[in-house]
């Protein structure tokens, strides 16, 4: 009886799942998001100016064939994931996560600075109350808010815990990470008026820490939920075709992440 135990053990020990140590991985996903208020703040020649606490959502484009489609890929809100598994359980990966920040249009924000650019909003302003309405101010960074990082990863198998005997045909894992990157962003912006720039431009960094559930299909399939949390802070974002225009802010968001995967050897 130890003999044959001894055998069923040594099979399950070369399954493809019982180790991870020289894999790769690749996932391709979407994501909601959420951010907390954010001051925003906008120099230029004429102009140097702080909106407080503005709000802003996300631009969801929901269940989408855009998803799958090469040529319309970057219009969803998308995460993109290349990584290796150095060994069993950590691995080091590189991605994009394609988030959209839209601020809230027609919201009243507190404004404090000065605008001399030759406008109906020229003035002095000290905490003063403003609707950012579109002849005023639109601000989004919709092609996208793009964190562009690297993640280092915690992996741990917890099939036991559901009584999956035979993983190569079903494995549940957990994973947590946390990252760091730059941000990426094209920002479409109109200002006072101005022609908007809508380039990519590197504008800051951003951390982040996330924790997910993993399900992997006969080896090399799976699919993962996460949760991601983490801070992006922006120094230099591009306003105007000037480059003597700028904006800066920083704030706190939150993702919720589904994305689909391959795992493989070389």
């Amino acid at each position: 009886m130890q003999i044959v135990n001894a055998q069923q053990d040594e099979k399950i020990q070369e399954r493809y799942t019982a180790h991870n140590k020289g894999k790769f991985f690749v996932s391709w996903g979407g994501n909601r998001d959420s951010y907390i208020k954010s001051d925003v703040t906008f120099k230029g020649k004429d102009y140097n100016f702080t909106l407080d606490n503005i709000t802003a959502d996300d631009k969801p484009k929901g269940w989408h064939i855009d998803y799958l489609n090469p040529t319309r890929m970057t219009i969803p809100q998308t995460n993109l994931r290349l990584g290796y598994f150095i060994n069993d359980h950590y691995s080091i990966a590189i991605g994009v996560d394609h988030m959209k920040y839209v601020m809230t249009q027609g919201q009243t924000a507190n404004i404090s600075g000065t605008i001399s650019a030759g406008t109906p909003y020229d003035g002095v302003y000290n905490n003063s109350p403003i609707v950012l309405s579109k002849d005023f101010l639109m601000y989004e960074h919709t092609d996208g808010l793009n964190y562009v990082n690297t993640e280092f990863s915690r992996h741990d198998d917890i099939s036991k815990l559901f009584k999956i005997k035979n993983t190569d045909k079903i494995q549940v894992n957990v994973t947590e990470g946390l990252g760091l990157g730059l941000l990426y962003p094209k920002t479409n912006t109109t200002l006072l008026g101005k022609e908007r720039h809508d380039d990519f431009h590197v504008s800051g960094f951003g951390t982040s820490l996330k924790a997910g559930l993993n399900v992997t299909f006969f080896k090399h399939f799976y699919i993962q939920g996460e949760l991601k949390g983490g801070y992006i802070n922006m120094p230099d974002i591009r306003t105007t075709k000037s480059a003597e225009d700028s904006a800066s802010q920083n704030f706190f968001f939150f993702q919720r992440i589904i994305a689909f995967g391959g795992i493989f050897k070389v």
